[in-house]
């Protein structure tokens, strides 16, 4: 087991680890927004390790060239229980520079979250990064500089 020791910083050991650094956005609703690409289209998500899958707005299926199939999984967020999904499979993420094919990504209607997100004065996103793709990724986040660390 590597530690960090004073004189190295995070930055310097992850990177010496083949990790890829991502700027993060902290939002007027003390969330963290990210820009990723999912089938080769820019999009703007929360960062969120609470969220089990990663997921799309339903009205966003055609944006980012999605194949949905139908699902017996009902998805429960906060404030919303009981909610129908779509699952895509076979999707291309890319986050930064870094990565991966063949993710699997839940779709359901994100109106509630949009809602809440501009009523606080934030922009509404296309989606959610979960805690799936952040485990294939090995992530660290680093709250206090606002970003994101990705293993290649």
């Amino acid at each position: 087991m590597t530690s960090i020791n004073n004189m190295t910083s995070l930055k310097k050991f992850l990177k010496s680890k083949d990790y890829i650094k991502v700027p993060l956005v902290f939002t007027e609703t003390n969330h963290f927004e990210i820009v990723a690409k999912i089938n080769g289209v820019s999009g703007k998500f929360i960062l969120d390790t609470g969220a089990s899958n990663t997921c799309v707005g339903m009205d966003k299926i055609e944006l980012f060239k999605m194949v949905s199939e139908a699902t017996d999984i009902k998805a429960a967020g906060a404030g919303a229980t009981e909610m129908e999904t779509l699952i895509s499979t076979k999707n291309k993420i890319q986050i930064g520079d870094w990565k991966k094919n063949e993710l699997k990504i839940v779709l359901f209607d994100l109106v509630h979250v949009n809602q809440a997100l501009v009523s606080h004065n934030a922009l509404p996103v296309d989606g959610i990064i979960g805690a799936d793709v952040l485990k294939k990724g090995k992530a660290v986040i680093d709250y206090n500089k606002k970003c994101l660390y990705l293993k290649k």
